[in-house]
């Protein structure tokens, strides 16, 4: 794989919420250099971005390693997405272009369009798209990149099933859209807030606490003729 040096940082970033790195496994210099098709220090200069995120970690003898974060770090993330994303929604009402509510409404068409139709496969990009747009449309660099970060650290950290119903969170989606377009800066807000509370139900933590690790640990080692169990 080769990929421009300003990309290493975001290849590594989106290698390591896919799961191709685990937490905890050492990542060197060379290796990741010879992996992206990039000189070391790219790779240096993105260990240091994905350090202050706090998708890597430095650790003594080791070097860097990717972070394992605790079951109260992962709720964390889940609190302070349900306090930004309202916050995002309420600016974007007051600052959104025209060119925002383009989007969003073509976001909100394309969805609610393969909900109907029971097109899941893309439902979730699409979700991503629009609450990364809304988040652009606050008008904020700041806010942006935080809530940008969430979303990768919330894909890294959990498991999102489907929502139960597709079609009422695209209508939800719509109501966003509907309160943006009108200024209604307090209306978004409260949309928002209840389409994020709505959402995170369907969260999962990819992994447990040391106890429940360690009881995966236990019951993996089954006899060879026996079915492991799937977590």
């Amino acid at each position: 794989m080769r990929i421009p040096a300003h990309s290493v940082c975001t290849a590594i970033r989106d290698d390591i919420v896919a799961g191709v790195y685990e937490r905890g496994s050492r990542l060197t210099e060379e290796l990741l250099a010879r992996r992206y098709g990039v000189s070391r220090v790219p790779v240096r200069e993105a260990l240091r971005t994905l350090t202050a995120e706090g998708f890597v970690v430095t650790r003594r003898h080791a070097g860097a390693c990717v972070a394992e974060p605790t079951e109260q770090e992962a709720a964390d993330l889940l609190e302070m997405r349900m306090l930004l994303e309202p916050l995002g929604a309420a600016r974007a009402a007051q600052r959104r272009t025209e060119a925002h509510l383009k989007v969003l409404r073509g976001l909100v068409r394309l969805g609610q369009d393969r909900a109907r139709r029971g097109s899941s496969d893309d439902l979730r990009s699409l979700g991503g798209w629009f609450h990364e747009t809304l988040a652009q449309a606050s008008g904020s660099a700041a806010l942006t990149s935080m809530l940008t970060q969430l979303r990768h650290k919330i894909a890294w950290m959990y498991a999102v099933g489907a929502p139960a119903s597709p079609v009422e969170s695209w209508t939800e989606h719509g109501a966003i859209v509907d309160a943006v377009a009108r200024g209604d800066s307090e209306r978004a807000r409260a949309v928002t807030a209840l389409h994020i509370e709505r959402a995170t139900a369907a969260h999962r933590l990819r992994f447990g606490s040391p106890g429940e690790r360690a009881e995966r640990v236990r019951n993996s080692q089954h006899p060879v003729n026996t079915p492991s169990l799937r977590h």
